[in-house]
């Protein structure tokens, strides 16, 4: 009988054992929330209990619909039930980090990058559509699956990054919160007193998410409408000229003194943070990935309420935009102009009245800032728990997300706030620190949103898989560009020279293990490379 079985055994194809192999990672990776594993359902950290999620109720569903691989009708209802996660995830492109980046290309560049303001908010959106695939179809957010798709060392890499990146835009976000703190309190308050105020935002969300997640996301709806409010006033006020506005945005520019703020708007669309966020938040919906039906059902709502959002978000920051563009390009001023000293240009420009410039840049800075600080800790706890599967208790994980962006963010604020000059240097390296920090959001997300294992039938096609690789290159580029001309310009030295590149080849070195192991390169000679190299980690 044993040597029968043998036998057997022998018969089997080098195909057969692949498809083994392929159906135990997918056992592995794709773990459905109706029906999780016994040895993980206690064990792993979830972005969503059961009881916090929100249900879909489908009034108008007979039995057997659940189980259909179609979508169902269209209902305005539950549009309304699945809105909530696309704006939060908006609220990244609102940040003061890009409000400094707006501000800045309108009063350099004037009306002429409205255009790749536009351009490059439709490539993020393409990303966040691909993390919104990923949560749904799966029913795990980002940073668990890299947890289960690298090996140990690779995923405690790819953790420390996005952490690094998200105390770069935390820094930013709070600093910007204390300077509307500082404006909007007539000075009294300083920058490090505005900082610790800001840094109570993580109590605000503990206490909002005891009510519920439906009540959390109101909350954003107010601050993002705050945002719209106070600089479409700020637009109407200045009165920016429309023909401008329309050629700018239809008429692609681009001169040689405008290439940095080119590169910027581009480059800062896309928030590593922001990628695992958005994979975390589409879990708050109860939708079954094991129900293709459900599944498509909410992948349609989802790219509905996300395009939404991020037109909401290219207004705001249009406005932003073409109000610096009509008081301060072509003055002396356009060059020294930034967030700290943004709203005293305004006031000077444009007086007081009854409504004064200055305060409605304050309030809807403060928005920008607030919102964006309490999507970071909310992104710091997703993340933590996704790479080390870590289920503390939610002030404790709270609490610690918090304080790796705030002590850093205290001593910034002591040390920095000497001058105006100095923050924006401060700026200038966290922007650096952020873009360094892309490829390890969005060579994991194409890796995974391509493999069948993992997605099942909602894997991307192959003409949109060229199409998320064209973008990803290009904005990993784009911040290549940044990263040279920012280095040439600040490293010097011999030592810190040779750090610097030292750093560089490791980042580099790993960037190419990244891509390699995605598949994205089929070449023989870089298969077999990967193959050996794959090897020695398992």
């Amino acid at each position: 009988m044993s040597a029968q079985l043998r036998q057997d055994n022998n018969h089997l194809t080098s195909h057969d054992v692949k498809l083994v192999d392929d159906e135990e990672e997918a056992s592995r990776l794709l773990r459905p929330q109706s029906s999780p594993s016994s040895s993980s359902s206690d064990d792993d950290e979830v972005a969503f209990e059961s009881r916090e999620k929100i249900l879909i109720v489908d009034a108008d569903s007979v039995p057997g619909d659940d189980d259909s691989t179609q979508a169902p009708p269209f209902s305005w209802k539950k549009l309304w039930l699945f809105t909530g996660p696309g704006f939060l995830m908006s609220i990244a492109f609102l940040d003061p980090g890009n409000l400094e980046g707006d501000l800045q290309s309108g009063a350099i560049a004037g009306y002429s990058l409205l255009w790749l303001l536009m351009w490059a908010t439709a490539m993020g959106l393409l990303v966040q559509l691909l993390s919104a695939r990923l949560g749904v179809a799966t029913g795990r957010h980002l940073a668990e699956l890299c947890r289960d798709e690298y090996p140990k060392w690779a995923g405690l890499v790819l953790w420390f990054m996005a952490e690094l990146a998200l105390i770069g835009a935390d820094i930013q976000e709070v600093i910007g919160s204390a300077i509307a703190i500082q404006i909007l309190s007539n000075g009294v308050l300083p920058l490090w007193a505005g900082v610790l105020i800001t840094a109570s935002d993580c109590f605000l969300l503990l206490i909002l998410e005891n009510y519920g997640v439906r009540k959390l996301e109101g909350v954003f709806a107010v601050l993002i409408a705050t945002m719209a409010l106070s600089f479409a006033w700020m637009f109407v006020d200045t009165k920016p000229s429309g023909k401008e506005l329309l050629i700018g945005i239809l008429v692609p520019r681009l001169s040689s003194r405008t290439i940095r703020q080119a590169v910027g708007v581009v480059g800062c669309v896309i928030m590593p943070h922001n990628v695992f966020l958005h994979s975390a938040l589409v879990q708050s919906r109860n939708i079954d990935p094991q129900k293709k039906g459900r599944v498509q059902e909410a992948l349609n709502y989802y790219s509905i309420e996300s395009s939404i959002a991020l037109f909401i978000s290219f207004i705001i920051n249009l406005f932003v935009t073409t109000v610096f563009a009509k008081g301060f390009y072509g003055t002396k001023q356009a060059d020294s102009i930034g967030l700290v000293n943004a709203g005293q240009f305004l006031q000077e420009k444009y007086g007081g009245g009854l409504y004064p410039i200055l305060y409605i840049w304050g309030v809807g800075l403060l928005a920008a800032g607030q919102s964006s600080t309490i999507t970071g800790t909310y992104a710091g706890q997703f993340i933590m728990g996704g790479f080390l599967n870590l289920r503390l208790k939610k002030w404790l994980r709270a609490l610690i997300t918090r304080s790796f962006a705030i002590v850093p963010t205290i001593i910034v604020a002591i040390i920095f706030n000497t001058s105006e000059g100095s923050l924006d240097v401060l700026n200038e390296w966290l922007n650096v620190l952020q873009s360094v920090q892309i490829p390890f959001a969005l060579i994991p997300l194409l890796t995974l949103v391509s493999k069948e294992q993992i997605m099942g039938v909602f894997k991307i096609g192959p003409l949109l898989e060229k199409v998320a690789w064209t973008v990803a290159v290009l904005v990993m580029v784009i911040n290549g560009y940044l990263l040279l001309d920012f280095f040439v310009a600040e490293v010097n030295g011999i030592l810190f020279g040779v750090v610097v590149c030292s750093a560089t080849a490791a980042y580099v070195a790993f960037i190419i293990y990244l891509v390699l192991r995605s598949g994205a390169l089929p070449s023989t000679c870089f298969g077999s490379v990967y193959k050996r190299f794959a090897d020695t980690d398992t």
